[in-house]
């Protein structure tokens, strides 16, 4: 996740606009085109590390699915872009790859930036599971914190631990010391 500035001269887009056609670096949220702006090198480098382990576990396990950067999705009410999600096979049968998922996908993750408030990580993290969403990582790089979400469960994950998927690509796990190394 990255911080967020509203871009004030765009006055007849909508979220059926964004649904769309996204502008690039860009989500919908509270009846405002906003900017997503604030990625580090290290915020992009655990981007990557994360989608690359996810693509490589549900390769090897067999379970399939597709694994996204950057990619955009729609919420009850907002259009969102997480940094790392999952779709499963089902999910791809069902809606191919359109220009913006029309739920939110089952599995997201959230790399959090140091200019990221608490309380929007934590309400973004609703609004997924809300829209279809099953797990959320919430990855604070610079706490060295892994939070997973689902809609029963809170797991706080810090240094020398492992961190586990719970509901969605089940099975997959990393240590927290390797994933933000």
């Amino acid at each position: 996740m990255v911080t967020s500035t509203i871009l004030t001269n765009v006055s007849t887009f909508s979220l059926e606009d964004w649904m769309q056609n996204p502008p690039e670096n860009t989500e919908w949220v509270d009846g405002q085109l906003v900017e997503k702006n604030g990625v580090t090198l290290k915020h992009s480098r655990i981007q990557l590390k994360l989608g690359s382990y996810w693509i490589n576990y549900k390769e090897s396990s067999g379970q399939g699915g597709e694994v996204y950067t950057e990619v955009p999705c729609r919420t009850n009410k907002e259009g969102r872009v997480p940094d790392v999600a999952y779709l499963t096979p089902e999910l791809i049968t069902q809606f191919g790859e359109p220009a913006v998922l029309p739920q939110s996908f089952p599995l997201i993750a959230e790399i959090v930036s140091p200019t990221d408030l608490a309380e929007d990580v934590i309400a973004k993290s609703q609004e997924y599971l809300q829209s279809g969403c099953e797990e959320v990582w919430l990855v604070f790089p610079e706490n060295r914190w892994i939070i997973t979400i689902t809609k029963n469960q809170r797991l706080v994950f810090t240094d020398s631990e492992i961190v586990s998927t719970q509901t969605i690509l089940k099975g997959f796990n990393v240590s927290v010391d390797e994933l933000l190394g």
